[in-house]
Order: C-alpha cells, then sequence, then structure tokens
C-alpha cells in the first residue's frame, strides 16, 4: 500500500524515512551520514576562512578570560577590538555568507530530496544595485547567522558522532586488541577485561551502537536542515503563488469598487445637482420674463442666471473628469473620441478593438489619454498628437491585451519624475497587473504606451 508522500510510497524527505520501520535498509541512513561528514568538513573551512572576521573578538574575548575575573575591565582597547570586529563582519561576511548559503541549499538535497531556493531579491543591473540590494535585504543577515551558528553545529556533528564512532569501534576491535596483545588490560566503564574471552559480549554491543549511530547521524541531520531551511530558504513557490492570487484577487477587487464609486459619483452629479442647477437657470430665466427689461431686479437676475450657468459648465466639466457618460454609454472608441473633439492640439484618433474591454480596463485606457492630452496641451508644443488604441489576443491560456499608443510629435525630452501626472498613471496601470512605458528622446517624438490585460473581449452584438 502506497503513502501519500509519493505516488511510489517512497519518502521525500529524512524526516518521512526516519519516521518508518525500515530506516535502516534504504539509502537515507548514508544519505544523512554523508549530509553530517560533510556539515563537519564546511564547517571547518568556513572557521578557517571567517577567521579574520571575528579575530578581533576573539583575542577580546581572550584577553578578558585570561585575567582573574576581579581584575577585568572593558577599556577603550575591549571597546575599540569589538568595535573594528563589528565593521569587518557588517563589511565582508555577506560575501561569504552568499556563497556558503548557495552551497547549503545545495546540499539540503541530501536529505529533502527537492531543490531549495532562496529568498533573495533579484538585484537591479549595476555593482552598486547588487550591494544596495544584497546588504539590505534580510535574507543576506539570515544567511550571517547560519554561517556563524555553523561552527558550533558542526562542533556538535563532530563530537557526538565521532564519540559514538570511536566506542562503537573500540567494542568490536576489543577482542582482536586482546589477542595482539594478551598483557593488555580494556577498561569498559566499569568492567576492565584482560582476555579475548570476556571482550566477545562487549563486541556484541557494537551492532547497537553502529544503529544508534546511524540514528544519531539522521536525527543532526535533520535538525541541521530545519535550521538551514529557517535562515536560508525562502517560501515555497506553491505559498508564493498563493499570496500573490491573494493579492491580484484584492487588487482586482479595490479595482472594481474604485471604478463603482466614480461611476456612483458621476450619476449623482450628472442626474442630480446638475438637473437641479439646469432647474435653476430654467426657472431665473422664466422670472425674467416678468421683469422689466434692463430694471436693477432684471440685471441681478441676470447676473445670477449667467452664474448658474457658468456652474453648470465647470459641473459638466468635473463630471466629464471623474467618469464620462460617453465612456459608459459607447465605449472607450467614442470616448476617445471626444477627448480628442476637446484638446486644442490636432489630434487623430484610431481605435481597432472589436468589443467592450471590462469598465475598469476601459476607465483606465480613457484617463491614460486624458493624462496624456492634458500634459500636451499644457507642457510641449506638439503640433499634432495620434492615438492608437486596439487589442491584442493571447496565445493559449494567456488574456487579451488593451495596447494604447500616444503620440505627441513635439519637443521631446518628459521626464516622469518631474511631475505627479505619469507616476499616478504608473501605480493605477501597475495594480490592474498592466504595464506602461514611456519614450521621448530630446527632439521627440514622445510616445506613451500602456500594455492592460482584459481577459477574452466579447465582441459587440449585432443589430
Amino acid at each position: 500500500m502506497t503513502t501519500p508522500d509519493t505516488p511510489s510510497g517512497r519518502p521525500r524527505s529524512l524526516a518521512q524515512a526516519m519516521a518508518r520501520p525500515r530506516f535502516l535498509l534504504t539509502a537515507w541512513p548514508w544519505r544523512a551520514l554523508l549530509h553530517a561528514l560533510a556539515t563537519v568538513a564546511v564547517g571547518l573551512v568556513v572557521t578557517v576562512v571567517a577567521l579574520p572576521l571575528y579575530l578581533p573578538w576573539a583575542m577580546v574575548l581572550g584577553a578578558m578570560v585570561s585575567r582573574p575575573w576581579d581584575t577585568t575591565r572593558i577599556g577603550e582597547p575591549a571597546l575599540a577590538g569589538f568595535l573594528v570586529g563589528l565593521v569587518m563582519i557588517a563589511a565582508f561576511a555577506p560575501l561569504l555568507a552568499l556563497p556558503l548559503g548557495a552551497l547549503e541549499r545545495w546540499r539540503l538535497r541530501i536529505v529533502s530530496g527537492e531543490a531549495a531556493t532562496g529568498g533573495h531579491r533579484p538585484p537591479p543591473p549595476g555593482l552598486w544595485g547588487w550591494i544596495r540590494t544584497r546588504y539590505t535585504e534580510s535574507a543576506t543577515w539570515r544567511a550571517v547567522a547560519y554561517m556563524f551558528l555553523l561552527l558550533p553545529v558542526s562542533g556538535l556533528l563532530l563530537s557526538v558522532l565521532g564519540g559514538l564512532a570511536l566506542v562503537g569501534a573500540a567494542l568490536a576491535l576489543s577482542p582482536f586488541l586482546l589477542l595482539v596483545q594478551p598483557s593488555a588490560i580494556l577498561s569498559m566503564g566499569p568492567y576492565y577485561i584482560d582476555t579475548p574471552e570476556q571482550a566477545i559480549p562487549f563486541a556484541l554491543v557494537s551492532p547497537v551502537l553502529l544503529v544508534l549511530f546511524l540514528y544519531a547521524s539522521g536525527v543532526l541531520a535533520q535538525g541541521h536542515a530545519v535550521i538551514a531551511r529557517a535562515l536560508l530558504v525562502g517560501p515555497p513557490k506553491e505559498e508564493l503563488r498563493a499570496e500573490l492570487s491573494q493579492v491580484t484577487e484584492s487588487r482586482a477587487r479595490l479595482v472594481n469598487a474604485f471604478e463603482y464609486e466614480r461611476r456612483r459619483i458621476e450619476r449623482d452629479l450628472h442626474d442630480g445637482a446638475q438637473q437641479r442647477l439646469v432647474a435653476l437657470s430654467v426657472d431665473l430665466g422664466m422670472a425674467r420674463l416678468d421683469l422689466e427689461e434692463s430694471s436693477e431686479a432684471d440685471r441681478r437676475v441676470a447676473a445670477a442666471q449667467a452664474k448658474a450657468n457658468e456652474l453648470i459648465d465647470e459641473l459638466r466639466e468635473l463630471v466629464r473628469g471623474i467618469h464620462p457618460r460617453v465612456l459608459t454609454d459607447r465605449g472607450l472608441p467614442a470616448a476617445l473620441a471626444e477627448l480628442a473633439d476637446h484638446c486644442p492640439v490636432p489630434t487623430r484618433v484610431d481605435t481597432e478593438i472589436p468589443g467592450r474591454p471590462p469598465a475598469h480596463v476601459e476607465g483606465a485606457a480613457y484617463f491614460v489619454v486624458a493624462e496624456a492630452l492634458t500634459n500636451v496641451a499644457k507642457h510641449t508644443e506638439a503640433n499634432a498628437v495620434t492615438v492608437h488604441a486596439g487589442t491584442v489576443l493571447g496565445a493559449g491560456t494567456a488574456p487579451d491585451t488593451l495596447v494604447v499608443e500616444v503620440t505627441d510629435f513635439g519637443p521631446g525630452g518628459a521626464d516622469p519624475s518631474g511631475g505627479t501626472g505619469l507616476t499616478g498613471l504608473q501605480d493605477r496601470i501597475a495594480v490592474m497587473g498592466g504595464t506602461m512605458s514611456l519614450s521621448s528622446p530630446v527632439g521627440g517624438p514622445t510616445r506613451i504606451r500602456v500594455e492592460l490585460p482584459c481577459g477574452p473581449i466579447p465582441p459587440i452584438p449585432g443589430p
């Protein structure tokens, strides 16, 4: 009968293997022993290589221990040695810990049977980007902590396994030692033996010590693997995928809620405050019919009606900026055409959208174009603008993508860090899982390209 460990019932890790009665009949005890012996070797090498790092601390500690306890004082030399050691560790310990961490993650496959990945972030290009990333992330300093823990771990492995191996070898070879040297006397704890016959019962105990030795190597190797995984291994890919899926779903819910609130505010202003202002303007116009033309009251009512009309125009522009009605009613192509009509720079719009993308995608694309045209009108001397919007079908299971490009034929040299408009658009597009790129060489043209994943776009139903 198989177990859920693997399809064939074989254990996938040392911990699973040790929980089974056939542990000693598999290769896992020898894999654990190999890992433990390699740990001792790696620990000795790291101790020698890292000696300059902890040598100042070792010297200070040695000087303090060598003195009588009642005369020990922590003075300036001790403080200076501690600070020097601290600086050396902060500067050079990561350079040793990073390759050591990579080696230890590779060695974990001996006792786990699967590859382990680190929790390091990909650094930006360049040496300074690598240094800034590696020296500021917690994964690097966890590797440094592991490097200093490796020395006591190696000492523990050497002491326990070395002691068991020596005792087991002494018990197994005791009859032969007394045969070679008949005059020898061996001490076995409280017992003293001087003949091979007396040593045979002790030799028969040596297989028990061999079993204990193999189980001890397994326990110690597993304990070391737990420490290494806690300090050197990043979250599993399944956990990262689950967290990424949760973040993506929460971002989608936030975007949809944000778009719903925008449409609600636009609807309330359009159907509520704007209609009341229109009614007020009509009432003021009707009131003027009952007043004497050019009278003081007529002039005041006319001024009030003019202010109401101005307020209606401002409110209409505000509503269009929150969420344009034409975008909801007629879709993105008509909304982009309306933006082009209101732009003071000659603008050509080209759309190739076979259906209606999701509302939040249409809204994001619309406001990208609106912000871009506003920047063209305010900050450039462009004589023409082109707007292109189209869809790219996803290959296989990949979602369709809405691609929007705005190109202005101006002097170029746009810098997104100079204002908050493009930065805000980048943040909004990133929340939706999209990308935004800016190309603005000196001399122009300036091109903004946005790609927004929008899933399968249903075609517009025919009449």
